[in-house]
């Protein structure tokens, strides 16, 4: 990765962020949204923006498929705050790395625990 796609990807994550709690108004996404990062395609014409959802899996399934309905429309209003030939494409995938980390915590708690336990 380049450091101008470092760059943009940050600056994206910031834009689509703002404009997600700013502009977009569907009553299925959630306040608990968090753009965990963006990937933009090396020709700059598509991007991944991952997001972490706070809530059910109901929740979080509706709050992406909302995403990605409002995908056009995100891109449209972010589009307008950064200045870029081709403003990319853009897709909405869920992260769930925070869950995974706060798995393997549990399993390392538990882990110890044992240890302490059996001596």
């Amino acid at each position: 990765m380049t450091r101008r796609t470092e760059r943009l990807n940050s600056l994206l994550k910031e834009v689509i962020s703002e404009v997600i709690f700013r502009e977009v108004k569907n009553p299925h996404v959630t306040g608990l949204i968090t753009v965990t990062s963006v990937d933009i395609s090396k020709d700059l014409h598509h991007a991944k923006v991952y997001i972490s959802v706070i809530g059910t899996d109901n929740d979080k399934k509706a709050t992406l498929d909302a995403l990605n309905s409002a995908a056009g429309f995100i891109a449209t209003k972010s589009s307008k705050k950064v200045v870029l030939r081709y403003f990319p494409q853009l897709k909405f995938i869920f992260d769930d790395s925070a869950e995974k980390h706060m798995r393997i915590d549990s399993i390392l708690k538990e882990i110890e625990e044992q240890k302490k336990l059996n001596g």
